[in-house]
């Protein structure tokens, strides 16, 4: 496995003990740099620019949502690298199953559903950002399983911050919010990788002179 990989394993290994013996130093330091491995990877692999950019947007957002303060500052910055996830799917021609955007649309709804009366002020940004990740999960159906599943527990990390918001915490939750976000980003930038790695190489542009 590459260093830049085995070491994104490695820090997200430390992050998850620190969230288990609560260091919040450690915890800090490693969020910090985790994600950001990852992109340095992808850049380094030549790898689509819009997922880069996702994955740098959401190390700037892991960083700031350590502080309260600044918690919509971090929704906008993982919205927008959703967006960023959303136009490379659709650029290259997602076309999800009617039946997953169907059972998908369900999911968003039940959700916001559960939410909803204790969002208070939150209730439009969460509302939106829950369909920019849904509209992720959607459209990473169609490249693959991998990427797919990336997508899906993507979705499922950002519902398990969402239990959070709604004052519903429960034993273990940072942990498995963390394991399955570590996890999504992994299988939506190898996988992506992966599809883009097998796409034919552009033609160079021949000029033909006049006889």
């Amino acid at each position: 496995m590459n260093r830049l990989l085995s070491a994104y394993f490695a820090v997200g290994a430390l992050h998850l003990l620190s969230l288990a013996i609560g260091s919040f130093p450690l915890e800090l330091a490693t969020k910090i740099i985790l994600v950001p491995l990852l992109a340095l990877w992808l850049h380094r692999e030549h790898g689509p620019r819009p997922v880069v950019v996702a994955l740098c947007l959401s190390a700037f957002g892991d960083l700031v949502l350590e502080f309260d303060a600044l918690f919509i500052l971090g929704m906008i910055a993982f919205a927008a690298a959703h967006a960023c996830y959303i136009a490379y799917f659709l650029r290259g021609g997602s076309r999800p199953r009617p039946a997953v955007v169907a059972a998908y649309a369900v999911v968003w709804a039940l959700l916001l559903a559960v939410l909803w009366p204790d969002l208070g002020e939150l209730t439009i940004p969460v509302a939106v950002y829950s369909l920019l990740v849904t509209s992720t999960a959607v459209t990473s159906t169609a490249h693959g399983g991998r990427i797919a599943l990336g997508g899906a527990l993507f979705l499922l990390s950002d519902a398990l911050i969402a239990v959070n918001i709604d004052d519903h915490d429960f034993w273990g939750r940072p942990e498995l919010v963390m394991t399955t976000y570590i996890a999504a980003q992994y299988l939506l930038a190898t996988g992506i990788q992966r599809t883009h790695d097998r796409l034919p190489a552009p033609q160079p542009l021949v000029m033909h002179q006049a006889a």
